[in-house]
Parts: C-alpha cells; structure tokens; sequence
C-alpha cells in the first residue's frame, strides 16, 4: 500500500476505536450517530442530485471550455479591482447554493486563473446573497434584517477578499496555476453558452419555491435539453476532457464534503440550545462572536437558516447575533471549511474561517446598535 492507502487505513482503525470503546449509558451517542445519519440522507435526497451534481458538472465545464483569458480579463489578480471583486461579489446572486454546492464553482474558476482575493469574495458571497435567500429573509424576518443581509454580504466578501489577497501575496503567475487544455476553442460561442445557460438554470430552478411536480418537469427537460447538446455539439475527446475534470472536482470535493456534513450532524445534538438563545440575547461581543462561531461551524441547507433564525429570535434572541448568524451560516460549514482546505491548504483556510467570524461579528455588531 502506499502512503495514501496507509493515510485511510490508520482513520478508519481510529474512527473504529473510537466508536467501540466510547461510553453510551445515557444514550446521547446513539442520538448524535442517528443525527449525522439523519443529515446525510437529507442533504443527499435533497442537494446532492439537483444542486451538487449540476455544480460539479459546471466546475468541470469552467476547467475545460473556458478559457484562460476570460477569467483573468475578470478575477485574474491583475484584473482592475473594481471589476474583479464587484463581479465576484454579485455574481452568485442568481445561484441557490449552500456552502457546500458553492464549492465546486469555487474550485473550478480558482483552477481557472481567479485570483485568490475575487475567488473568496464568491466563495462567500455566492450562499449569502442568491435571490431566494434574500426574498424569503424579508419575507419572514423583516425589511431591515433582510436589506442588512444584503448590504453586509456584499461588503463583507469584498473584505474578505481583499483581507486574504493582503495576508497571502500570490507570487506565482496565473498562468502556472492553469491546465493547458484550450477545448474551448474547438466549441463555437453558442454551444458553449447554451451549455452554461442550462446548467445554471437548472441551480436556479432547484432553488424556486415553486410546486414539486412544476420543478421536476422543468428540470427533467433542460437536464434532457442539455445531454442533447452534449451529444450533438461535442467531440468524443471534448466530453471526455469535461468528464475527467468532473470527476476529478468530485473526488476531491465529495469525500470530505459527506464527512463534514456527518459530523455536522453528529453535534447538532450536543449543543446546549438554551445556553446558545441566552449568549445571543443581547447585542454584545460575546453575543456576536457566539452567533458567528455557531454559524459558521453548523452546515445549513439552502434557506434552512431563515426558519432557524425565526425560532431562535421568538426565543429572543437578539436582531445584532441574528445578521452574524446569517452572514457567517450560509457562507462557512464544516463541511465547507474540509473542502476549502483540500484546494487552499491549512494556513488560508484558517485565515479565512477567521476573517469570516471576525467581520460578521462586527457586522452584527453594528446592525444590532442602528436598530
């Protein structure tokens, strides 16, 4: 066995250990086993087939068709930062995602040329702000909570950015960190907008509240329309090309991303609930700092947050701790942050983990003093 092999092999020794010899006379194991169980057979039965996988399959398509200068013209760290950092800011606005189904998008336009300051600012500003988020925010928690919502995520993934771009200097060239295939060239423009345009629709779908049988038939069709383009208007060695790089996000991303939602759901009934609402009660430091801390390591499905959010405040928990919450919940997990560390490494992962937890704690902060 290789290094690799022995790497798995000693995890699942320990893992085994761990569950054998642990104490469980009060139960509270077997709950938290069947919470993560739990978790995972949702997020599989609700995310993975209509979100993960069209965004894997995006991720792939960015690495292959394309090309280079396109995203170094936009995100590239020579690109004008006006530019760069408000395309990256707003550009997930449209996508319903989670933290976890941003990633493959993230992943693929990083590969791509981005620069590591706009590749952040969409990492955390594509969960934060999509339009469904952001109706049903002022839907049910109000006008103020909601335009608040929008104006700090904006601004927060901006600094955050830019905060990373300051911390980690990129000293190498864009163009050492790209594949070199250039199959995009061989795609005439509408093929390859066709593409992206049904791929995207269909993230956009998946997130509308619309009737159930309304949104499988809209998404059946364009899934159909989109194999037909596939097979019409691409080469056997282009499809390939895409299939490999999917494939290639999906191990890399997949692993970690089902363990982290296992584990999410693994402490969900560890937390003390009462300790939590009485934290967040007020609008102070530690009051923010607990919300975004909570945030941040619980995983939240698409839009899950804004109910949660809505029993927690009845339970009177605070407007300040509330936007912290909403602005570190839907952009960070620990699902999230396993994923995130395959593609940046330990240092930069931490970093940004941090600077998400300080800024919405500060956010918080401010919002809970306006109102």
């Amino acid at each position: 066995m290789d290094k690799k092999d022995w790497k798995w092999l000693f995890w699942i020794i320990f893992i085994f250990i761990v569950f054998y010899f642990i104490p469980n006379e009060s139960g509270w194991f077997n709950n938290s086993i069947i919470s993560g169980i739990n978790l995972l057979n949702e997020y599989a039965k609700l995310h993975v087939l209509t979100c993960l996988v069209p965004a894997l399959f995006i991720a792939g398509a960015i690495g292959v068709f394309i090309k280079k200068d396109s995203v170094l013209k936009f995100l590239g760290k020579d690109a004008k930062k006006y530019l760069s950092y408000g395309v990256a800011s707003v550009s997930g606005a449209i996508l319903a995602v989670c933290s976890c189904t941003i990633l493959p998008l993230f992943a693929g336009i990083r590969k791509r040329g981005a620069g590591l300051g706009p590749a952040i600012t969409f990492l955390f500003s594509g969960p934060a702000i999509n339009i469904a988020a952001i109706f049903l925010t002022i839907s049910v928690l109000g006008l103020q909570i909601g335009l608040a919502r929008i104006i700090s995520a904006i601004a927060l993934s901006i600094l955050v950015g830019l905060t990373m771009a300051l911390i980690f200097r990129e000293k190498i060239a864009n163009g050492e960190l790209l594949m070199q295939q250039e199959e995009g060239k061989m795609l005439s423009k509408w093929a390859i907008g066709g593409f992206f345009a049904l791929m995207v629709g269909l993230l956009i779908v998946s997130g509308l509240q619309i009737e159930k049988q309304t949104k499988n038939t809209i998404m059946i069709v364009m899934a159909l329309a989109v194999v037909v383009l596939v097979l019409i208007k691409f080469s056997k060695d282009i499809r390939n090309s895409w299939l490999n790089e999917t494939w290639n996000f999906s191990k890399l991303i997949l692993p970690l991303l089902f363990a982290g939602v296992f584990i999410a759901g693994f402490i969900m009934p560890l937390l003390p609930k009462t300790v939590i609402t009485n934290l967040v009660g007020q609008n102070t430091i530690l009051g923010n700092v607990v919300a975004s801390i909570f945030g941040a390591f619980m995983y939240f499905s698409t839009l899950t947050e804004i109910p949660i959010l809505q029993a927690l405040i009845a339970k009177g928990m605070h407007a300040g701790p509330a936007l912290a919450l909403l602005l570190a919940g839907p952009s960070l997990s620990l699902p999230n942050m396993l994923v995130v560390r395959g593609v940046l490494g330990n240092k930069k992962t931490a970093v940004y983990v941090g600077l998400v937890i300080i800024y919405s704690t500060i956010a918080g902060l401010i919002f809970g003093n306006i109102i």
